[in-house]
């Protein structure tokens, strides 16, 4: 009897027991699925009376995370780099715009495209048709032209303002680009793309080809202390800059740099820039709202006054332009007589060209394989007659221009390695 009574009460604790049980390993599943419990850790915090071997290994366990989420074990980039750029025109530049886009073209890159307000209706719808109607535009997609035009003034900052805006919009649009490239309806290759890809494929992605002293000499006194208003900021009709008084002392908070407005931007820097986790690229653009040709000064003196950034900084704009001695406003227009200087020099680009000047003609048959009205021959081209379909885009077929660009990056990116002649 002593027995059946026993047996009866083991049974009657049973089915608790199994029920209880049941319900634990139901609750453990449902919050492994809602990301209740995500560790061993967490279950063995439930079950408090259990030894914990998480605080055993603690130090073990944080080597482990460290050595996870460690730059080293990041994907590695693709060896082939992707390049956006802007290029920018005003009235009476459709023409020389168009061109220019052509000799840049490549299937792999980004393209933004804008003629400013100055620009008649006429010129920046038949730019908006010309892309619509490209058929390897289209069907590539790479291509986007600003629609909605802006004021440029071009010696105030409106310029910035500009090219900040088509950065914004390069990175809304893709994520899968380098290297941010500004240039001008005047500006001209002198390498193919295949070319600058090729220089490009061996370079470290956070470089940042940016001209840059801080010896500002003259420009102290006439551009610096002077504070200038650009109409452009809120005037529809362009209009020069104009003078205010008193003059501004020299800041104290950050020092100034200038240079090239024609720069070759990693994204690193681009999303440092637009998206402004720091305070510095917004208090630098209010600074340069009143500083005189503010694109000759706002990306090298934000690059150059962020530690990090400072030492990605490469002292070239990769452009060769002739200038007068102390620098004008503007330097001489190029024409066929500067062609051996040009290709001598190593540089991926030259500019001012007046609209089809023979120079042109001459890069045309001479360093991009380019016939009149079609893209600048690649790897890419496929189709009779050449590039005018899109074959392998990955193909790269880099020729002598290829040799010369590499030359030149590899020493000045030697100089910047040694820190010579990089923000100083």
């Amino acid at each position: 009897m002593m027995k059946m009574g026993i047996l009866n009460m083991e049974k009657k604790w049973l089915y608790p027991l199994i029920a209880t049980s049941a319900f634990c390993m139901l609750f453990l599943a449902t919050s492994f699925n809602f990301g209740l419990v995500s560790s061993i850790h967490s279950i063995n915090s439930l079950f408090f009376f259990l030894p914990s071997h998480s605080n055993r290994n603690q130090t073990s366990s944080l080597a482990f995370v460290e050595k996870k989420i460690s730059p080293s074990s990041a994907p590695a980039k693709p060896s082939t780099p992707r390049f956006a750029y802007l290029i920018s025109g005003s009235k009476g530049d459709l023409e020389k715009l168009w061109r220019t886009l052509h000799a840049l073209y490549h299937p792999l890159n980004h393209y933004v495209v804008h003629l400013d307000l100055e620009a008649p209706l006429e010129e920046r719808l038949e730019l908006a048709s010309r892309i619509e109607k490209q058929h390897i535009f289209n069907e590539v997609g790479n291509v986007f032209v600003i629609s909605k035009a802006n004021m440029v003034t071009y010696r105030g900052p409106t310029m910035v303002a500009n090219t900040l805006h088509a950065c914004a919009i390069l990175l809304k649009r893709s994520k899968d680009w380098d290297w941010f490239i500004n240039l001008s309806a005047s500006d001209y290759p002198l390498v193919t793309q295949d070319d600058l890809l090729y220089s490009f494929s061996s370079l470290d992605r956070s470089l940042n080809f940016i001209e840059h002293t801080s010896r500002l000499g003259w420009k102290l006194d006439k551009r610096a202390m002077p504070i200038i208003v650009d109409p452009g900021l809120y005037q529809s009709t362009k209009q020069d800059v104009f003078w205010v008084n008193p003059k501004r002392a020299l800041p104290t908070a950050f020092k100034l740099f200038t240079g090239s407005a024609w720069m070759v931007l990693s994204r690193d820097f681009v999303e440092f820039v637009v998206w402004g986790w720091d305070n510095l690229p917004r208090t630098l653009l209010m600074y340069y709202a009143n500083f005189l040709s503010s694109p000759e000064g706002y990306f090298q003196t934000v690059a150059c006054n962020v530690p990090e950034l400072s030492k990605t900084v490469v002292n070239t704009d990769l452009h060769y332009i002739s200038w007068d001695v102390p620098p004008k406003q503007h330097p001489h227009i190029l024409n066929i007589n500067d062609t051996d200087k040009m290709i001598a020099s190593g540089a991926a680009f030259a500019r001012k060209f007046k609209q089809d000047d023979p120079a042109m003609d001459l890069i045309d048959k001479k360093l991009l394989k380019k016939r009149h009205g079609l893209f600048t021959l690649g790897g890419w081209c496929s189709g009779k007659p050449k590039c005018t379909e899109v074959g392998n885009m990955y193909k790269l077929k880099p020729g002598p221009g290829a040799q010369r660009l590499q030359k030149l990056i590899a020493g000045l990116t030697l100089k910047a390695k040694s820190g010579q002649d990089q923000c100083k």
